[in-house]
């Protein structure tokens, strides 16, 4: 997954997150010039020590679809 203007499954997204962290992440999205879903933020949480991720006590709702787009910066 990279940030190539390709499609992919937020849940692979969000699996290769989880993955690397062990932790679900938030994502949000918004759509582009075209009204296409693209990922917009990626959330994960931290203790107030900001030395270890924690599950999220709220997450975001963003306009994500099955599939999005994840830009080229």
């Amino acid at each position: 997954i990279r940030p190539d203007g390709g499609s992919y499954s937020l849940e692979s997204i969000k699996n290769a997150i989880q993955e690397a962290t062990g932790f679900a992440p938030g994502i949000e999205c918004n759509v582009d010039e075209s009204r296409q879903p693209q990922l917009y933020q990626i959330f994960v949480c931290v203790n107030t020590k900001g030395t270890n991720f924690i599950d999220c006590p709220v997450l975001p709702r963003g306009r994500c679809s099955s599939e999005v787009e994840f830009p080229a910066f």
